[in-house]
């Protein structure tokens, strides 16, 4: 049984997750601009699938928390992978919340602030392609004990991720920074949420960066 989810590797089932949660970041790109379209029903069709990966994300979670042995010859202790496993997953858990929350609601993103929001998006699933591409050396790094040229590899990736938060960062503070300079022009109760949509969106990168540290921690072992 445990062969048949794990392989050679107790750690590509990692690998295969956090590519189901990238897939899941990569369809709010569209949602998005589905919305500004104000195509609801293309809106929809985006956020079918990022329910359908979500739901394949938190299968898999379930899946490897049952099935990862409990003692394993590793160099790294198994909490530390579960834990790994926790921040990917809320990667496709935000994902789904912010465009449900959208869709719900039917919000406008307003014209002034389209284009940063878009670019602002971007980079944020620029930061969970970064984490799943940190994560797809985790096979090599278990081969060589995380050690050497790979582990070096791995700092380099997640020093990039590190750089994308941050540029997410300072894309949210543009951002609401606009939003602000138009909150006279809309309604109390849609800039309010429209604050939180930016909020959650944010947390994707920030969960991405949190992936990072969490890669970091292995290799401190």
């Amino acid at each position: 049984m445990l062969a048949n989810i794990f392989g050679t590797s107790p750690v590509r089932p990692l690998e295969k997750h956090v590519g189901v949660a990238y897939q899941c970041t990569r369809q709010l790109y569209p949602f998005f601009e589905a919305v500004l379209a104000d195509d609801w029903v293309k809106a929809a069709a985006h956020r079918d699938i990022i329910d359908s990966l979500e739901h394949k994300a938190d299968d898999l979670k379930k899946e490897i928390r049952q099935k990862l042995p409990k003692s394993l010859f590793m160099p790294v202790p198994r909490e530390d992978l579960l834990e790994l496993l926790l921040v990917q997953d809320k990667m496709a858990n935000r994902t789904k919340d912010v465009s449900g929350l959208v869709l719900g609601r039917q919000m406008k993103i307003p014209d002034a602030i389209a284009e940063d929001f878009l670019l602002f998006v971007q980079r944020n699933i620029d930061a969970a392609k970064q984490a799943r591409k940190s994560v797809r050396e985790l096979n090599e790094l278990f081969t060589t004990g995380f050690r050497g040229a790979e582990a070096l590899l791995v700092e380099s990736l997640v020093e990039e991720l590190d750089r994308i938060e941050t540029e997410t960062d300072g894309l949210q503070a543009v951002l609401r920074g606009n939003l602000f300079k138009v909150e006279d022009t809309l309604g109390p109760v849609d800039v309010i949420f429209l604050y939180r949509v930016i909020e959650l969106t944010g947390e994707i990168a920030d969960m991405a960066e949190r992936v990072g540290r969490r890669l970091e921690l292995l290799l401190s072992h």
